[in-house]
């Protein structure tokens, strides 16, 4: 509500309108001071001026705002004016923006720019401390995304079709959910939050995060396999409503729970003890046939070794399964054993 003038900016030749000083007035929590050298605006608090129909800022050009600053839900086409540094939160949600030249290129928490009709991310800062999050916008690239975001980020409901220029860095969720995505190619490999890729039209998780501590979320895609998915996920791994034939590329360990559309595993399951009791599963051949495709013909034959009449009951599901057929080759079965898996293999496929 204060503001702060010293002699000089009486004797200054930039000044300011009475209509921008009571719009400085209006919006700032805290006071502002007018720099005579550079005609900047520099505010000691934060300003909002979110919700107040502006089309600009009233030609006010902002320095530094120490605390956070506010336009939301304006009818603003251009962040030109907007504060150089920002010490808090800055927030252009739900405006007109086409692009984010002008923004400030220092901001200490988090910066929210979705709901806009954004074509590029050119003129974002290079970092930021917390979230990002240019959400809802018409981006065909990442292309000006900051390289380093300490929190959260992400740039769900866009247009795009690859994550390349997309953060290196991210200390929580990476969220590109509902794209057009083709790859994963230039996703950052680690991810401590969860990382959601649902919802796009990828073929294949190549260049997906190598570690992720959340929950990994793929599903809604056109996945045949999972190769590149991480190989460790701390909590849920989605793949459901995809194409999958295979489970290879599968995550060696998850956290919480590994759910398709044929089975749901839990972490303490997800391993060839729980593979194996579903690849006996009578209940769903579906499952057993995707399953099979996680267990090597090495873990298969150390198993057959220890039990061979069982083994090849719950082997006769898939037997003469397509996918099956090259691990079958490698099985080494006990004299006669090898001829009752055929058995019993045939016998199922004629409902016995």
């Amino acid at each position: 509500m204060k503001y702060l003038k010293t002699y000089q900016l009486f004797e200054a030749k930039i000044g300011l309108t009475p209509d921008q000083e009571e719009f400085l007035n209006k919006y700032t929590k805290g006071t502002w001071t007018l720099n005579p050298d550079t005609g900047l605006v520099d505010v000691e608090g934060y300003f909002d001026c979110s919700r107040k129909k502006l089309e600009d800022f009233e030609g006010v050009k902002f320095g530094k705002v120490s605390g956070d600053f506010w336009c939301h839900e304006n009818k603003l086409t251009s962040l030109a004016g907007a504060p150089q540094e920002v010490g808090g939160y800055f927030g252009c949600v739900k405006n007109n923006l086409t692009s984010l030249e002008g923004a400030p290129q220092v901001v200490g928490e988090n910066f929210r720019c979705g709901s806009n009709y954004l074509t590029s991310l050119v003129g974002a800062p290079p970092k930021v401390v917390g979230l990002f999050d240019c959400s809802d916008n018409q981006l065909t690239s990442l292309e000006g995304a900051p390289q380093e975001v300490g929190g959260s980020f992400s740039c769900a409901k866009n247009s795009l079709t690859s994550l390349e220029g997309a953060p290196k860095v991210v200390g929580g969720y990476f969220e590109c959910g509902r794209n057009k995505l083709k790859s994963l190619k230039g996703a950052p490999q680690k991810v401590s939050g969860y990382f959601g890729c649902e919802k796009n039209n990828l073929t294949s998780l190549a260049g997906a995060p190598q570690v992720v501590s959340g929950n990994f979320r793929c599903g809604s895609n056109y996945l045949t396999s999972l190769a590149g998915a991480p190989q460790k996920v701390g909590g849920v791994f989605n793949c459901l409503d995809n194409l999958l034939t295979s489970l290879a590329g599968a995550p060696q360990k998850v956290g919480v729970h590994f759910r398709c559309d044929a089975f749901v595993l839990s972490g303490e399951d997800w391993n060839l003890r729980g593979w194996l009791h579903l690849l006996g599963s009578q209940f769903s051949p579906k499952a057993s046939s995707l399953v099979s495709t996680l267990i090597s013909p090495e873990d298969l034959n150390k198993e057959i070794a220890k039990d061979p009449a069982g083994m090849a009951m719950k082997l006769k599901g898939v037997w003469n399964d397509e996918n099956f057929k090259e691990i079958k080759s490698k099985l080494v079965w006990p004299k006669g054993f090898g001829e009752e898996a055929d058995l019993v293999g045939d016998l199922d496929d004629v409902g016995f």
